[in-house]
């Protein structure tokens, strides 16, 4: 029913809005999850489905694409209403409290509580920059879906944050030779990650940044790299290139909704309350001091967002859910 209301409506199906919304049936919530994209999963369904990620406590490596089916999975234990391909464009409170939320497409939706898992917006990739780099679409990639078509080629990775390096070191067993570009010295990475980079067969170019694409017929076979410092430049064999240079982020109309904003997203207090009653954040959308940018401290931080929403609908209520690995498991 169009005109249904729920206790709570998740802006955003990625990873933190898919546990939130687990969560939230634990706490008996009648829940929806309202997402932009054509399905759930966010950034890690769509940029890096067959990346490993090794940062969740007790999952020592998962790919993206199975990090986000299980969260799924779990996510419809408690059968939430899920919509995909909308992106909520207005919220306005009503006089009896209730939040109607608005679609770019016009779609209304009415719901007692909001929690905003939108990760850091939508997301538009930075495109390479390159000479020629109009005429090889194909070898030029911003995400990957089947790391297989890469086995026993030259590759080149260009950038120098976390998702550069993953990618280095995901393709380096897989391709005959991986070139890593990045135009500065210092990775901004983890730094075990930039460790296990210098010790492995990937093959590094600091201070370059690439400057022209090679090949004929629309197939890339090498590409110019230029020294930011030298200027000199230098080719090396390539077939395909994987651009990391971050994405342009938008938190659209939420901007206009009330909250209190910082550099990094929606400031909110230790209970993910943001400063309009009744909404609340979480994930890479909120953001307070010592903040921890990773999905783990995402999936602590729904739920504390979960709690807040249900004793903001029910002041009475327990602080937080009782589940199997509580300590009251073990009160005799």
């Amino acid at each position: 029913m169009p005109n249904e209301l729920y206790d709570v409506t998740i802006i955003g199906g990625g990873p933190i809005g898919l546990f939130s919304a687990f969560y939230s049936g634990l706490r008996s919530m009648k829940t929806k999850i309202i997402d932009a994209e054509p399905a759930v999963g966010g950034k890690v369904r769509y940029f890096f489905p067959e990346k490993i990620i090794r940062d969740i406590g007790g999952i020592p490596a998962i790919t993206g694409a199975n990090l986000v089916a299980n969260l799924k999975e779990q996510a419809e234990t408690f059968h939430p209403t899920i919509v995909c391909n909308e992106r909520v464009v207005d919220v306005t409170k009503l006089t009896d409290g209730t939040f109607q939320l608005t679609s770019h497409n016009g779609a209304i939706h009415f719901s007692k509580t909001i929690v905003i898992a939108t990760g850091s917006g939508t997301f538009e990739v930075n495109k390479l920059e390159a000479l020629h780099a109009e005429n090889f679409p194909l070898a030029i990639h911003y995400d990957v879906k089947n790391l297989e078509q890469f086995r026993g080629k030259v590759v080149a990775v260009s950038g120098g944050g976390n998702s550069a390096i993953d990618w280095a070191q995901t393709l380096e067993p897989i391709a005959k030779q991986v070139h890593l570009i990045y135009r500065g010295e210092d990775f901004k990475a983890h730094e075990e990650s930039v460790r296990e980079l210098k010790n492995s067969r990937v093959q590094i170019h600091i201070h370059h940044e690439i400057s022209e694409l090679i090949g004929t017929n629309n197939t890339l076979a090498s590409i110019n790299i230029c020294c930011n410092q030298t200027q000199i430049t230098k080719t090396i064999e390539t077939e395909a290139l994987f651009i990391n240079h971050g994405v342009k982020v938008d938190l659209g109309t939420m901007a206009e909704w009330g909250f209190e904003q910082a550099d990094f997203g929606i400031v909110v207090d230790d209970e993910m309350n943001t400063t309009v009653p009744g909404i609340f954040a979480c994930g890479d959308s909120a953001t307070y001091p010592r903040k921890i940018r990773i999905i783990a401290a995402g999936l602590h931080e729904g739920p504390i967002a979960i709690n807040s929403a249900k004793k903001y609908l029910e002041p009475t209520a327990a602080n937080e859910a009782m589940i199997s690995t509580h300590h009251e498991s073990f009160i005799g």
